[in-house]
């Protein structure tokens, strides 16, 4: 039997949440959310077919205008923080209670594509637009939130925004960050117009739901339509200088070189391999010659590291291994320093067994998953019960203008979503 077969097999007989009532048997419109989809990937759109949307930036300020102007139609108050979050409120019977958030971001990689990140905030407005047009009224009030800056292309590190909202970050280490240009968040966000008056981390939720393309390829390996996410990897960036010395290529000989990017290279193929055979992930995305030359030895190099693991320990293992090989290879030539820690995260249970039953409910084929990507459920979890649904996006590909998912798979992932949320709102 398939581990998709066997998962769905053992969840049906999984201790379940309140039944939702025949009238909450509300279906989504797929072909709507499609078309929403389709038109939202117009802002910041490549000629690849991609999307280029950076935080606060022009297009950035064009999709919020557009989503507070779909919210505030179907009948919701929109509030926006001081760090810019974005929160579209739809009343429930209980004016009182605390919400239910459905939430994710609409800024992009630079080579972004149309589904990351916007999915889960265009599957919310389709939950909204979904009980709006059926005049369906929640106990519990419900929240769709645009988290600001998530990707952290534009402004490091990533999930600053939800970062500043559960306390991770302060709102004045989040103005001071800046571009690869010297534009400051707060320049930035005051430039576009959305610095909100609601005080940052004032929004209190009883729960809040994600729904993301899974990123990887797993979901599509095994034929699943729903990825039941339990928990975010432990991950850390660091960033890398390595000094050497300038010299000459062609009268240098190579056994007297001190070339900063050879050691750069060997740190980097040692630091994959550790990582292939400690069970967890090494990547360099990011280097950088001081002042290249063709004929001249690199003689300064800096680079980006990104070591993640299932298990905090499994992480401080392989950070271990990376330092001594760095110090192997450079001596005091090098200095690493870390800038981001996120630690592994486990998902609420209540709100991971919702998305189980509303998986069963729907007849979707379903697994079990762990993120290996960052998320604004990572900081969120922190604050309120969290839970992740994933959906299979082509061969696992993702911050590329070919990412793609099927309308079939929103569709799914949409309705376990509102599911999900009916069972928590009640």
């Amino acid at each position: 039997m398939s581990p998709v077969a066997v998962f769905t097999a053992t969840i049906a007989h999984v201790g379940r949440l309140k039944e939702i009532p025949p009238m909450q048997n509300l279906t989504i419109d797929g072909e709507r959310l499609w078309q929403t989809i389709m038109e939202t990937a117009a802002f910041g759109a490549t000629a690849d077919g991609g999307v280029r949307r950076l935080t606060l930036g022009r297009e950035d300020k064009q999709i919020r205008d557009w989503f507070r102007d779909q919210c505030e139609a179907l009948g919701c108050t929109v509030d926006v923080d001081t760090v810019g979050n974005m929160f579209a409120h739809r009343p429930g019977r209980d004016r009182d209670a605390l919400p239910i958030a459905i939430g994710s971001h609409l800024d992009t990689q630079p080579t972004g594509g149309k589904f990351d990140g916007i999915l889960g905030v265009l599957a919310g407005l389709e939950v909204f637009r979904t009980l709006h047009a059926a005049g369906y009224e929640t106990e519990r009030p419900l929240i769709l939130v645009n988290w600001t800056n998530e990707e952290g292309a534009r402004f490091a590190p990533a999930m600053l925004g939800s970062g500043v909202h559960a306390g991770v970050f302060d709102q004045a280490f989040a103005d001071s960050r800046t571009d690869a240009d010297g534009v400051s968040f707060a320049e930035a966000i005051e430039a576009i117009g959305y610095r909100g008056s609601t005080p940052v981390g004032k929004k209190h939720f009883a729960a809040m739901f994600e729904l993301h393309i899974e990123q990887g390829p797993v979901l599509e390996r095994e034929n699943a339509d729903i990825g039941v996410v339990t928990g975010v990897q432990a991950m850390r960036w660091y960033d890398l200088a390595i000094k050497g010395q300038e010299a000459h290529a062609g009268s240098t000989p190579m056994d007297m070189r001190c070339d900063a990017l050879a050691d750069a290279s060997g740190i980097i193929l040692a630091a994959q391999e550790a990582a292939r055979s400690l069970g967890g992930m090494a990547t360099t995305g990011q280097l950088s010659i001081n002042s290249p030359s063709r004929n001249v030895i690199p003689g300064h190099v800096t680079l980006s590291l990104d070591l993640r693991h299932q298990s905090e320990e499994g992480l401080d293992t392989l950070e271990s291994a990376v330092v001594d090989l760095i110090r192997k290879q450079c001596g005091d030539r090098a200095q690493l320093q870390i800038v981001w820690n996120s630690p592994a995260v486990n998902f609420d249970p209540l709100c991971i067994d919702a998305v189980r039953t509303a998986a069963v409910k729907w007849g979707a084929a379903a697994r079990e998953i762990v993120s290996g990507a960052g998320h604004d459920s990572v900081y969120i979890a922190r604050v309120a019960p969290t839970a992740m649904i994933f959906v299979p996006c082509k061969n696992g590909l993702s911050h590329n203008p070919a990412e793609s998912a099927t309308i079939d798979h929103c569709a799914k992932g949409t309705q376990v979503l509102l599911e999900s949320v009916l069972a928590r709102a009640h």
